[in-house]
């Protein structure tokens, strides 16, 4: 039986990932003039935006890191105004079915605030374990929600967008549902990790959910 379902955020609850790329590039053409390809952003992902600016703008990292934090709350509202088709409805039906929803992200807290409060979804998730400079572990994260909530490994599931997210929930100990509905979602290679299920819609994620608990 499922008690938790815990979420990834970028390409999982809403399409953040082009907005962080933006914010980025933005933020570092203003303060060195270099103009970042999607790909040179994309290669230095793995910690929160902390850790990136870090390494991006070694050199001005507090005024770096402010600007990508202004751009991403001014892009947000054009960029990416709402969840996910059906993740609203999606979180309502696990209240009503007393299953806990939590977050575990590579994403700084700052900006997973500014996404929360932007997308409307603040409300639905008891717990948020995020990244910071020094990288993101989620398999501990996972045991830190598992332990906060009490619960047994086989209550608990994992939805991410990323070969990763299924790695770390094997990790963990619990069972992992690919999220293929994003168009940054690569199907064949969430397929080839063997997630417990690969959901290519937020419909066929509630379905697998259910099945779980059939």
């Amino acid at each position: 039986m499922i008690k938790c379902v815990i979420f990834d955020m970028d390409g999982t609850l809403a399409d953040t990932l082009p907005l962080c790329i933006e914010s980025f590039r933005r933020s570092i053409e203003k303060l060195s003039g270099k103009i970042l390809t999607d790909r040179e952003i994309i290669e230095t992902f793995g910690p929160s935006e902390e850790g990136v600016v870090k390494k991006l703008l070694p050199g001005n990292y507090k005024e770096g890191l402010e600007l990508y934090l202004q751009y991403y709350k001014e892009l947000h509202g054009i960029m990416c105004p709402r969840p996910f088709d059906g993740i609203i409805p999606l979180l309502e039906w696990l209240k009503s079915q007393n299953i806990s929803a939590a977050i575990v992200t590579g994403k700084g807290g700052k900006s997973l605030a500014v996404s929360l409060k932007v997308l409307r979804l603040e409300k639905y998730f008891c717990q948020a374990e995020y990244g910071d400079e020094s990288g993101t572990d989620k398999c501990e994260f996972i045991g830190k929600i598992i332990g906060q909530l009490s619960l047994d490994k086989r209550e608990v599931v994992y939805v991410g967008d990323s070969v990763s997210d299924i790695i770390s929930s094997r990790k963990a100990g619990i069972r992992a549902i690919a999220a293929a509905w994003a168009e940054t979602a690569d199907k064949e290679r969430l397929k080839a990790a063997s997630p417990d299920y690969l959901a290519e819609s937020v419909a066929e994620l509630k379905d697998a959910i259910e099945k779980m608990n059939g």
